[in-house]
């Protein structure tokens, strides 16, 4: 990762959770020189700089304006005061301002709907919580909103859901600039998985009782993680499971949002990418290494979910650049 490129502006505003704005900070402000990589430089930017009220009576002080986070290299909106409002002028320049030069922005939550109205996201698929996602479309009919990720990477702008997926979306991008071995050790730090399976479809309010059988699926998932490499098929992971293929892949559906076949094509692309970044094996060999049973297979779903080849992604890695927009934070459902 280029040195000039490091600025991170997040924008707080008043009445905000210091929830999501932790969230940047812990991934992006927090010092790490136990990962021997240039980290980043965090700037909190308020319109007005100065104290800005948070939910819950505290208040944070800001000496850093709209202009610092027009010329940062990656912008994060957390969220907006309003979902029913609009950005201030003020705020849409500089979020066109800082898309013009290039800069990476970000938002969690219903910070889509800052985006949106700048007009950054017209024409682009963009996600937000799932309880904001079809007042989003129908406020911006040009935006394509997907309510079923838990974050979408469209290459320079990327979108979360609900508070924790932007979470997920940090660590994501932190795997964009450094790799999978830095994004792996900032996730143990903050003691979270690399990458969460399944869509919002699982937290979605539904008048679906505690499933006990949720852990035998939790059982079947983790076997077959330590299995990715041999031919697994649904009838193989509901015997792990004890249930008939039938119930297993309708309660897999309901635990995790996905099919076991999308999950398990997650899975071993995800397995790949240490194998393309740390050794040199031919990519053949790693699609064996990881489960697939062909290259050719293996290659096309690496396209589809990466949007690039397995070479072009070992290239771009070795070579130290961003290895290219990366999927949505889903399993592989297209």
């Amino acid at each position: 990762m280029n040195p000039v490129d490091r600025s991170v502006a997040v924008l707080a505003y008043p009445g905000m959770s210091g929830f999501e704005t932790g969230i940047v900070a812990e991934v992006f402000g927090l010092p790490r020189p136990e990962l021997d990589v240039p980290w980043y430089d965090l700037r909190l930017c308020a319109e007005r700089p100065g104290p800005v009220p948070l939910l819950g009576g505290a208040s944070l002080h800001s000496p850093y304006g709209l202009d610092v986070l027009a010329a940062a290299a990656t912008v994060i909106v957390p969220g907006v005061p309003d979902v029913h409002g609009s950005p201030s002028p003020e705020l849409v320049a500089a979020l066109r301002g800082a898309h013009r030069a290039g800069a990476r922005l970000m938002s969690i939550c219903s910070g889509a709907f800052a985006l949106a109205g700048a007009g950054l996201l017209d024409g682009r698929r963009a996600t937000t919580h799932w309880r904001y996602a079809d007042l989003l479309a129908r406020r911006y009919p040009q935006v394509t909103v997907d309510a079923d990720v838990l974050y979408l990477d469209d290459g320079d702008i990327l979108t979360s859901a609900g508070s924790a997926a932007g979470l997920d979306l940090c660590v994501h991008v932190v795997r964009r600039d450094h790799g999978t071995t830095v994004a792996n050790a900032v996730a143990r730090r903050l003691v979270i998985p690399p990458h969460r399976d399944g869509g919002q479809a699982q937290f979605i309010e539904a008048p679906v009782a505690v499933d006990p059988d949720d852990d035998r699926i939790a059982g079947s998932i983790a076997w077959a993680l330590a299995h990715l490499a041999e031919p697994l098929t649904v009838a193989r992971l509901a015997r792990q499971a004890h249930m008939s293929p039938r119930t297993y892949l309708r309660h897999f559906a309901r635990a995790t949002g996905t099919s076991p076949i999308r999950w398990l094509v997650e899975q071993r692309i995800r397995a790949s990418l240490t194998l393309l970044e740390t050794t040199d094996a031919p990519v053949g060999q790693i699609a064996t290494a990881v489960g697939f049973d062909a290259p050719v297979t293996y290659r096309h779903h690496f396209t589809r979910a990466m949007r690039t080849s397995p070479s072009a992604y070992r290239r771009a890695f070795r070579a130290g650049c961003d290895p290219g927009p990366g999927h949505d934070g889903r399993a592989e459902r297209r």
